[in-house]
């Protein structure tokens, strides 16, 4: 965490957020990168330092969801407390972005809130064990969203080390039979098998997120990249056979050679937000095969002259691949149906408001 950093370029400040500084008139502050939150508290980095950052009280008011917070790789605009503390200015737009639904309900109860894992990620490093992990769908799903967000997404196969040759051989080709032309790293932290491989896609001034479920690796990984043990990890539960949240919030790291990684907490489901671009991006197959269609809006369900049905009941296309993509398509459309019906609320409780406002100036209460 601790390494110097004497050019703003090895944090991964470029022209697109100097343009983007400029254009929002914030050029009068500094920039620091969010290295690191945890309850509403920051930690940032520049040429100068790491500091203790805290957002204004406007911005906490303008905030409509928590999309509108800083998060790690996010670029901000800084002024100067004091030697341990900035205050930050604005958040400059994010040139990408991994993000998922989350479970937590925002401020009118509404489970649809959207959980920004990282921004500014120039590759995603979706991590599965082999021995107990191991999921097509799942990677699809990890997949879906990297490519959503513009990330550029990479497997991690671990733990190699469990299981035979040929079984290993055998998921590479499902993986490439399923996936396309991925990069596939095949690692194993026991033995150090892949690790040189893997640091060799890791370049100065790029920045690396490690996705997957809890007890895959993650962690352990970036710590031999680091060379040193500065993450706690844990061990998968003996009896859940589950891996054990150890990292519980993110952070990023910086490598001797350079380049930076974010560890992140390992989560047992990856829900969809509005990742229609994502889904049609990696299912292109079904995508081109849509366009055959007899009908412009065919759900691929039932509809006379489907493409997509008819390259199914041929045998041309995975049962499985189709599956899943009807299940991602099916979550992106109920998110985004939630979430007009979310806005329609917000709109419907603001008419609510400004009619009560205006009944009580005409009683006479002055204050409103």
């Amino acid at each position: 965490m601790g390494k110097e950093i004497r050019e703003i370029e090895e944090l991964g400040y470029d022209d697109f957020f100097d343009s983007s500084r400029v254009e929002l008139g914030l050029e009068d502050f500094g920039v620091a990168r969010v290295i690191a939150q945890q309850k509403g508290s920051y930690r940032v980095k520049n040429v100068n330092g790491e500091y203790r950052a805290r957002i204004t009280g406007k911005q906490r008011f303008a905030a409509r969801s928590k999309e509108d917070y800083p998060v790690v790789g996010d670029w901000v605009a800084v002024s100067l407390i004091d030697e341990e503390n900035v205050l930050v200015r604005g958040i400059l737009p994010r040139k990408t972005i991994l993000k998922r639904k989350s479970g937590d309900k925002d401020r009118i109860g509404e489970k649809t809130e959207t959980q920004i894992i990282a921004t500014n990620i120039d590759t995603a490093f979706i991590v599965e064990a082999v021995d107990r992990d191991y999921s097509l769908n799942r990677l699809e799903r990890y997949l879906t969203i990297a490519r959503d967000g513009g990330v550029k997404p990479a497997v991690i196969l671990n733990k190699i080390d469990l299981i035979s040759k040929e079984e290993l051989n055998q998921r590479v080709m499902e993986i490439k039979n399923r996936l396309g032309e991925i990069p596939v790293i095949l690692t194993s932290t026991k033995t150090g098998q892949g690790l040189d491989e893997l640091e060799s896609h890791i370049e100065k001034g790029k920045t690396y997120c490690f996705l997957g479920s809890s007890g895959v690796g993650k962690s352990t990984l970036i710590n031999k990249l680091l060379g040193e043990e500065i993450i706690k990890t844990g061990d998968i539960g003996s009896h859940s056979g589950r891996g054990k949240h150890v990292t519980t919030s993110r952070e990023m790291y910086f490598l001797a050679r350079g380049g930076m990684v974010i560890d992140n907490p390992g989560v047992r489901e990856v829900g969809m937000t509005d990742a229609t671009l994502g889904i049609d991006n990696l299912f292109d197959e079904i995508t081109t095969l849509a366009k055959n269609c007899k009908f412009i809006d065919c759900t691929h369900t039932h509809e006379p002259d489907c493409a997509v049905l008819a390259s199914l009941g041929a045998g041309f296309l995975d049962e499985n691949k189709y599956s899943n993509y009807m299940n991602l398509k099916k979550e992106a459309e109920h998110y985004e149906a939630s979430k007009i019906e979310k806005r329609e609320k917000v709109r419907q409780f603001g008419k609510f408001i400004n009619k009560a406002k205006k009944e009580l100036r005409k009683a006479g209460h002055k204050d409103f």
